[in-house]
């Protein structure tokens, strides 16, 4: 069990550190994997197929972490989270053949997401008030890996070998293990036993599934804009590739500063007030996507509809955490799980959309899924409202 008397300042630092490993191992798979398929002779076939595992895995990461946390507190549960993502990393640089790295990417995405779920859960629950600004500030960490890995590899492949980067980076990501090793966190919650009956009535509270629903949205809307872009801009907008890859770097470069300005502006506004500002600058950021041909504009939406995303998880995660101080982790593992379903529905059914009407209905797509989740948070105004 640990000692109450953490060091907030130390425990924040070791949750943004693994909250940057998680940005750096998910985004690293899309940087290294070409240069993989291409070592042990994987079709673009099997490459897809070996990627679709990466959302299996952060899925069941993600259902697994707040019940151990909540039991075990957070030092073993990061520093689990930590070695798996290492493993799953190392894997892929010694990987001989498909089945040997769809176990790799498998354990990478357990690993992260028991990271990025416990980081959050922890940041929440040593926020004492201002979750949500807190929160904020751990997600920009996020965007630093996200936003720095494709530049590093790419500079970095150059001069070493796959292998030896490969091996070397991997190396690089225990350091915020030792960190959490060190760490004094906050005791476990439940040492004496995990209360199962309370778990389960997280079911039955409609305010709890509703914020569920509220990040099923945001998270599909993240995950179309993500993987849906460059296709969205290359073919209906004719951007060169570079540009179209440029242009997606600005729009998570958007929601980074975003994030970052909201640690500021969260502890001095209400945190409804800013969730419903940000679905108004999603919705005037997609009717610009979808209205205007110019390469100019067309970037100017994605860079404010990654300003508008950025308060979502955030904002809802917060209001979770003051909700249930005492089960956290569980109940940010509820939504968090919910949050990722929406992510994988959505960008199938882009994928739907996109063959039967064509890539220009992506713009649409995204003002419908906006004025959903917009809905559901206008629904919640009086209860959000109390916390």
């Amino acid at each position: 069990m640990e000692d109450s008397k953490y060091n907030y300042k130390v425990v924040f630092v070791a949750a943004c550190l693994g909250m940057l490993l998680f940005g750096v191992v998910m985004i690293s798979l899309g940087s290294l994997l070409p240069s993989i398929s291409k070592k042990i002779y994987l079709s673009k076939l099997e490459t897809g197929a070996t990627l679709s595992l990466l959302p299996f895995g952060i899925l069941l990461g993600s259902i697994v972490f707040g019940p151990l946390v909540d039991r075990f507190g957070y030092k073993l549960i990061l520093i689990i989270g930590g070695l798996l993502s290492f493993f799953g990393f190392e894997g892929l640089g010694i990987a001989a053949q498909s089945n040997h790295l769809n176990w790799a990417i498998v354990v990478i995405g357990l690993g992260g997401g028991i990271l990025n779920g416990a980081t959050n859960a922890l940041v929440s629950d040593i926020s004492k008030d201002k979750h949500s600004a807190n929160l904020s500030l751990l997600g920009v960490f996020y965007g630093v890996g996200a936003l720095g890995v494709p530049a590093m590899v790419g500079f970095l492949q150059k001069y070493l070998e796959l292998d030896v980067l490969i091996f070397w980076m991997g190396m690089g990501m225990l350091l915020p293990v030792v960190l959490f090793v060190i760490t004094v966190f906050p005791k476990p919650k439940n040492a004496q036993g995990f209360p199962i009956a309370k778990s389960l009535g997280m079911l039955k509270d409609p305010i709890l599934l509703v914020l569920g629903f509220v990040l099923f949205f945001q998270s599909g809307l993240e995950g179309i804009a993500n993987n849906w872009t460059t296709t969205f801009l290359e073919s209906e907008r004719q951007f060169e590739a570079a540009d179209a890859l440029f242009t997606l770097s600005l729009f998570v470069a958007g929601l980074c500063v975003a994030r970052l300005l909201l640690g500021k502006i969260l502890r001095v506004m209400n945190p409804y007030t800013v969730l419903l500002l940000s679905v108004c600058i999603l919705m005037g950021s997609a009717v610009i996507i979808w209205i205007f041909q110019t390469h100019l504009l067309s970037l100017i939406g994605l860079v404010g509809f990654g300003f508008g995303l950025a308060a979502g998880f955030p904002v809802v995660l917060g209001y979770v955490g003051k909700m249930y101080k005492e089960l956290t982790g569980t109940a940010f593992s509820l939504v968090i799980t919910i949050a990722l379903i929406g992510n994988v529905l959505s960008n199938h059914l882009m994928g739907w959309v996109s063959q039967y009407f064509g890539i220009g209905f992506y713009p649409v797509l995204l003002m419908l899924l906006v004025l959903v989740m917009g809905g559901l948070i206008l629904g919640l105004r009086r209860k959000l409202n109390q916390f």
